[in-house]
C-alpha cells in the first residue's frame, strides 16, 4: 500500500464531469516481422500478463480515506481483471487516419473508472487505409490517469511493455500474485489522525476540491490588475477532445536547440508550439501583446509575446 503525494492527489481533485486528467499516448506497430506475419490479440494479452509484476501501476487502485481527511492510497485490486483493461477494437472501413483520430479522441475523452486501476490499453486494428503505414499495422492506445503517472514514470511504463533487443533473454517467471488486504475505515482514520498531528495542513484537504475557484476569486479581489490575458480559448470546457499528430524529424529540433546555449529538445518543442499558437492568433487578429499563460507539462512561460523564434527559444 502506497499513499499518494499531495501533488498526485491534486490531479484527482481537479477532475470534473467534462475534464479528466487522462494521459494518452499512441504507438503503432508493424507486425510483418512477427513469425507468420500476424500477432494475435491473445499473444499481446499474454505478453502484458507476463509484465504485470514489473510496475505497481498495473494492479493498483485507489482507496480513499473517509471524509477525505487524508490523501488516498494505492492498494492492489483484489478483483483485477486484465481483459477489462486491455481491449481489442477495429476501425470501421475504410480505416483511414481521420477515423483513427476520431476514435482516439473519443477514447481519451472518456473518464476512467476510479474504482479500478487507472489505466486502459486499446489494441486497434483496421488501419489498412493509412497509406503511410505498412499493411497489417496495428496501434496500441494507452490511457492512464495523471495521478498514477508522470512523464518519467510514463517512459518507464512504456519500457516495461517492450524489449530493448530483438531477441531478449527469457525473463524470470513472476512469483504468484496474492493481493494485499486493504485496511478498513477505522485503520485509515487512525492513519489520517497521525498524519494530521505531524502535518496539520492535511486538515485542509477537504477544502482542496474547492480551492482552485476559491483561490482564483481571492486573487481577483486582492490583485484586480493581474487578470490573465483572455483569448478565444477562454471558454467553458466541453467533454469533446481532438486528437491529431504532426510528424517532425528529430534532427530538425536538434538544429533548433543548437541556436541557444543550454537549450534542450523540450525547449525547442515548446518554442515551436508557442510559435504555432502565435501565428494562429495573429491570423485571427487576436494576438495579445501580453504573454499567454497555458497549462503545459513544463512550468515555464510560452513566450507567445515574442515574435523572433530564436529569442522565444532563449526565453
Amino acid at each position: 500500500m502506497r499513499q499518494l503525494s499531495g501533488h498526485d492527489a491534486s490531479f484527482l481533485d481537479a477532475d470534473t464531469l467534462h475534464a479528466n486528467a487522462n494521459v494518452t499516448f499512441v504507438q503503432i506497430y508493424d507486425q510483418s516481422t512477427v513469425p507468420g506475419g500476424v500477432l494475435r490479440f491473445k499473444t499481446i494479452l499474454a505478453h502484458i500478463q507476463g509484465r504485470l509484476h514489473r510496475s505497481p501501476v498495473f494492479r493498483s487502485k485507489l482507496l480513499r480515506v473517509p471524509l477525505e481527511l487524508d490523501e488516498p492510497y494505492w492498494v492492489e485490486d483484489e478483483q483485477f481483471d486484465l481483459e477489462y483493461h486491455v481491449r481489442h477494437i477495429a476501425l470501421p472501413k475504410p480505416g483511414d487516419w481521420r477515423q483513427f483520430c476520431i476514435q482516439a479522441s473519443r477514447i481519451h475523452a472518456r473518464a476512467l473508472d476510479l474504482h479500478r486501476p487507472l489505466w486502459e490499453i486499446y489494441v486497434i486494428e483496421g488501419l489498412d487505409s493509412i497509406t503511410e503505414l505498412p499493411a497489417g499495422s496495428f496501434a496500441l492506445l494507452t490511457k492512464i490517469h495523471h495521478a498514477a503517472i508522470d512523464v518519467e514514470s510514463r517512459n518507464e511504463f512504456i519500457e516495461v511493455l517492450h524489449d530493448a533487443t530483438r531477441r531478449p533473454p527469457k525473463p524470470e517467471p513472476a512469483e504468484p500474485w496474492f493481493p494485499e488486504r486493504p485496511p478498513g475505515p477505522v485503520s485509515l482514520l487512525r492513519r489520517a489522525a497521525l498524519h494530521c498531528l505531524t502535518a496539520p495542513t492535511r486538515l485542509l484537504r477537504p477544502l482542496r476540491r474547492a480551492a482552485p475557484a476559491t483561490l482564483a476569486f481571492a486573487r481577483d479581489l486582492l490583485h484586480p490588475e493581474r487578470h490573465l490575458t483572455a483569448t478565444r480559448f477562454n471558454a467553458v470546457v466541453t467533454p469533446h477532445r481532438v486528437f491529431d499528430t504532426r510528424r517532425f524529424l528529430v534532427e530538425e529540433f536538434e538544429a533548433i536547440r543548437a541556436l541557444v546555449d543550454d537549450a534542450g529538445i523540450d525547449d525547442a518543442v515548446l518554442a515551436v508550439c508557442a510559435g504555432g499558437l502565435r501565428r494562429y492568433l495573429a491570423a485571427h487578429a487576436e494576438l495579445p501583446k501580453a504573454e499567454l499563460c497555458a497549462n503545459v507539462p513544463w512550468t515555464i512561460g510560452l513566450g507567445t509575446d515574442i515574435e523572433d523564434p530564436v529569442q522565444r527559444l532563449a526565453r
